[in-house]
């Protein structure tokens, strides 16, 4: 290598030195994002997250919450739990709600609903670690204008032998005549909905999901899948008491009480003509 050519490839690598220190110093002078560690007095958001018995998640799934906006509360709903779940949340700055036994499958979003003060209400479980920017779209779509911001994840669909909760929340959106939802619904977190939402709602029904989802699209409430988040892989395996999945036949029992409903509001057809059939002749 001559001299000449030595000299410019010297230049060459102290030169990008110099841009690796400057973008160095650059990040390292960049104030980070300041996140509240404590709930905000006059919350634009409100996060519920119920919880039992999740010690070992219970923290980061607070942090993450806590990013999705300045304006955060972060409501914790303990309940039946028999680990310090509880005093971890209350050290991360959360509203913590507590009994001492368990309130039952998805009765802790109507609690913390009831005691939530933001405009948006967000919910999340405790067992599951999201990133506050898997969060915020929910958010920014109901300050956006939504009522109702579900999870953009159907479940598996693709299975010889469908899921009947996956079949049942499909059927629901067909009924619906929303088939455009395909199988999103309230059933799965994290979501997001309005104050006027739930002041037409009420909180109670939040912990039936399938039938405060039926009640939001059939009051004209503006209902729209936003973003996915994967839960299906972040769900922890239940146990089955002797072959049954309790869980599961309580989701099945919502989904038919929200067909009934939709049956009462929009008759035994639900609201769809006859197809065409020719009922007399048929003898």
């Amino acid at each position: 290598m001559s001299l000449k050519q030595h000299r410019r490839t010297s230049a060459r690598r102290s030169g990008r030195r110099a841009s690796q220190a400057v973008r160095r110093n650059s990040r390292q002078q960049r104030p980070a994002e300041a996140i509240p560690v404590v709930n905000h007095p006059e919350p634009y958001v409100s996060v519920i997250i119920p919880a039992m018995n999740e010690a070992g998640t219970i923290a980061a799934v607070i942090a993450g919450a806590r990013g999705v906006h300045p304006r955060c509360e972060v409501i914790v709903i303990v309940n039946g739990s028999a680990d310090n779940t509880a005093e971890i949340a209350q050290r991360m700055g959360a509203k913590v709600i507590t009994f001492p036994q368990p309130l039952g499958h998805d009765v802790g979003r109507s609690v913390g609903a009831e005691a939530a003060s933001g405009e948006i209400l967000l919910f999340t479980d405790g067992d599951m670690v999201i990133p506050a920017a898997e969060l915020r779209p929910f958010v920014e779509a109901v300050s956006g204008g939504a009522d109702v911001a579900l999870n953009d994840y159907s479940g598996p669909v693709r299975s010889r032998i469908p899921h009947p909760v996956v079949l049942s929340k499909h059927t629901l959106n067909l009924m619906l005549g929303r088939p455009d939802l395909q199988g999103y619904s309230l059933t799965a977190v994290p979501h997001a909905i309005s104050r006027k939402a739930l002041s037409l709602l009420g909180s109670a029904i939040l912990s039936r999901p399938p039938l405060a989802y039926a009640r939001a699209v059939l009051d004209g409430l503006k209902v729209r899948a936003v973003h996915k988040v994967q839960v299906g892989k972040m769900n922890a395996v239940r146990r089955k008491d002797g072959g049954r999945d309790p869980l599961q036949e309580v989701i099945l029992s919502d989904h038919l009480a929200a067909v009934a409903m939709l049956l009462e509001r929009r008759g035994e057809r639900a609201g769809y003509d006859d197809a065409g059939r020719r009922r007399e002749m048929v003898r």
